[in-house]
């Protein structure tokens, strides 16, 4: 074969590391895909409920906080009103 320049060297030699990286990229796709589908099912409805349970806790603690709040404003706000008003 004649001989190569060193820019050609170069383009070769990134197409056999683009190569071997399809080789790592396909052999990882053939190894999710050969995973059952009830594992990735399971795996997500757990994660599903604890979702579900870290939203419900923060729903409750905003009421929590909201209620503190309204309790607060109507024991102080409620009081210096009808001073005002007398």
């Amino acid at each position: 074969p004649p001989e190569l320049s060193p820019i050609e060297q170069d383009v070769l030699d990134e197409y056999e590391r683009l190569a071997g990286n399809m080789k790592k990229l396909a052999t990882i796709l053939d190894h999710l895909a050969s995973q059952p589908t009830s594992e990735i099912l399971d795996g997500l409805r757990e994660l599903e409920r604890k979702t579900s349970l870290v939203f419900t806790l923060l729903k409750a603690s905003v009421y929590s906080i909201v209620l503190q709040q309204e309790i607060g404003w109507g024991d102080g706000g409620g009081g210096e009103e009808q001073e005002g008003e007398e």
